[in-house]
């Protein structure tokens, strides 16, 4: 219950305006979750709340570092946390129903009776999408101690055998076929 809290706004008491939040997330934060694709997790999240009447706008700003794999080589890479994200919390008569409705992943919908906001489910998602795409050593580290020279190795060899068997292809014949 108290880690619960930890990520919980109480907005009601908030007056209209602007105002912020910081919060760190580490592994502990992310225990629960199977499968993640990282791992030794530190991550800022700052938020920036502008309570309107009827409606919070919300701005999340993450910033850190996580462990991930290499997609090339297969060994631990420590990447950067970098990006931003914006959220539209709208107080509703119905919100199970206006969600459900909604198409758009940046508006949320709350009760008009609801006090707090709950950011756990939010931290994660925005820590996690903050984790490059493409996890790879840099050119210049390719090949250097970080990475796995076993794998690196195997990956040339693998393709040398593709160039290899493309030139003794079924489908070689049907090169003068192109320009037509």
């Amino acid at each position: 219950m108290a880690k619960r809290r930890v990520f919980e706004i109480a907005f009601v008491g908030l007056k209209p305006g602007i105002h912020e939040f910081t919060y760190e997330v580490d592994d502990k934060f992310f225990a629960e979750i199977e499968n993640k694709e990282f791992s030794n997790c530190h991550a800022a999240i700052k938020l920036e709340l502008d309570k309107k009447s009827s409606f919070m706008l919300l701005k999340f700003e993450v910033g850190g570092k996580a462990d991930v794999v290499c997609d090339r080589c297969g060994n631990l890479l420590t990447k950067d946390l970098w990006d931003e994200f914006n959220m539209l919390v709208k107080l509703v008569d119905n919100p199970e129903e206006m969600n459900e409705q909604e198409d758009d992943p940046d508006v949320f919908y709350i009760s008009r009776t609801e006090s707090h906001l709950y950011l756990n489910d939010w931290l994660y998602e925005f820590v996690t999408l903050s984790i490059p795409m493409q996890k790879m050593c840099s050119e210049d580290e390719m090949g250097g101690p970080q990475c796995n020279k076993e794998v690196l190795k195997k990956l040339k060899d693998m393709e040398a055998k593709t160039k290899d068997n493309t030139s003794n292809d079924v489908w070689k014949g049907l090169d003068k076929f192109r320009d037509n």
